[in-house]
């Protein structure tokens, strides 16, 4: 299977979530393009295939707790 067909969280190397829309929700703390916290955000270039997919699963679940409306 493609890499680029699979969700971002099964490739390899795992890309990062960003989308260049940088800005810290004071509200919940995470970026408001990526939905990260600081720490995961500045953990990311160093961190493991294993860590980034710990870190998009913790996207995921921020998804759907998250109102978008």
């Amino acid at each position: 299977m493609n890499q680029q067909a699979l969700p971002p969280e099964q490739q390899t190397p795992v890309p990062s979530p960003c989308i260049n829309v940088c800005k810290m929700s004071p509200a919940t703390g995470l970026c408001e393009g990526c939905l990260r916290t600081i720490d995961e955000i500045r953990a990311w270039r160093a961190a493991s295939d294993d860590d980034k997919r710990a870190i998009w699963a913790e996207i995921r679940r921020r998804e759907g707790q998250i109102d978008f409306g």
